[in-house]
């Protein structure tokens, strides 16, 4: 299979599979909530700022790939998206839960990928998460690779290969933070998320009300 994503691409498909489980009730996503949900500053490295008219073409070159389609629904002036990754590539929920982490913030350790997986899918412990892992590593098409161990560092990190390769470079080599520094950050991470999903609920919340609006003014 030669499938070979864009970093935009990546980001859009791994928001499309994070908010089909974190925000259910508002999924199928919308352009606008879909780019809002691309450019949020929890959860995401690197933290971008696209304009919806890249988030177009990303979600045309996906629904050519047959990765994502279009849904209309009853009583909605625009069109929702929705994402199909674990049907197109055979994939239990636990490993598309592995899968949108890697894709939604970069290279990790299992450990790492792990605790940030709690709300797409809860592994019982660090293990079951490395198991899998390395069963997307090992499977006929591989849709990860296990890094070479970083200076410092005891764990190998896992990156995804829906982009082609991953290029290591020594400015990538970082020195291990403390157990307490990553508690703090994930603290930080879920602060910053619920804020972002607070400010998506509003979003949405203001279209339902221009609509209900518009359509009350039919019978005035």
């Amino acid at each position: 299979m030669d499938l070979v994503l864009s970093d935009a691409e990546t980001r859009i498909l791994g928001t499309l599979i994070e908010k089909s489980v974190t925000t259910p009730d508002y999924y199928p996503m919308t352009l606008n909530a879909l780019t809002n949900g691309c450019n949020q500053k929890s959860n995401r490295e690197p933290v971008v700022d696209f304009a919806e008219e890249t988030v177009v073409r990303g979600l045309d070159s996906l629904r050519q790939k047959k990765l994502i389609s279009t849904v209309s629904e009853a009583g909605s002036r625009v069109p929702k998206y929705s994402q199909d990754f674990g049907g197109f590539f055979h994939l239990s929920d636990d490993q598309v839960a592995l899968m949108c982490v890697l894709m939604l913030r970069g290279p990790q350790t299992a450990g790492e990928i792990n605790g940030r997986c709690s709300r797409l899918h809860a592994f019982g412990s660090r293990e079951q998460a490395e198991e899998t892992l390395d069963g997307l590593v090992e499977r006929g098409y591989p849709l990860a690779v296990k890094l070479p161990r970083q200076t410092g560092r005891k764990e190998r990190r896992y990156a995804h290969l829906l982009s082609g390769g991953v290029a290591i470079e020594e400015s990538e080599m970082e020195p291990p933070f403390e157990a307490a520094t990553l508690h703090v950050r994930d603290q930080d991470d879920r602060q910053a998320e619920l804020a972002d999903e607070v400010r998506q609920l509003r979003d949405e919340l203001d279209a339902l009300k221009a609509q209900f609006a518009t359509f009350r003014r039919q019978f005035d």
